[in-house]
């Protein structure tokens, strides 16, 4: 199964890759990789992880304090947000209406 981002989700996720190349030379790549294994794990197998809101679920990363938020789409699963869990909880709402 494809995956597509959300335009504000890959925004948030680059930004938080850029923080954390910032704060440490080489942590950025832990941040991707632990995100892009999270991706890798819905991708797998999308209907595992717990549901979050309605239809949105979510997938906790490793190490790093975030979640991958994505909907399971007709022929792709969409990710909403990639989300730092210790802020603002709902912020990501808005984008969920906003689905073609």
């Amino acid at each position: 199964m494809r995956y597509e981002f959300h335009p504000d989700a890959l925004a948030e996720y680059e930004e938080a890759a850029l923080y954390y190349a910032e704060c440490q030379r080489g942590l950025e790549m832990r941040f991707i990789a632990a995100v892009e294994h999270a991706i890798q794990q819905v991708i797998d197998s999308p209907e595992s992880w717990h549901i979050l809101e309605e239809d949105v679920r979510w997938h906790l990363t490793r190490i790093f304090p975030y979640a991958v938020l994505y909907t399971i789409e007709n022929d792709y699963v969409l990710i909403i947000a990639i989300m730092h869990c210790h802020r603002e909880p709902s912020y990501w709402q808005g984008r969920i209406s906003n689905r073609d």
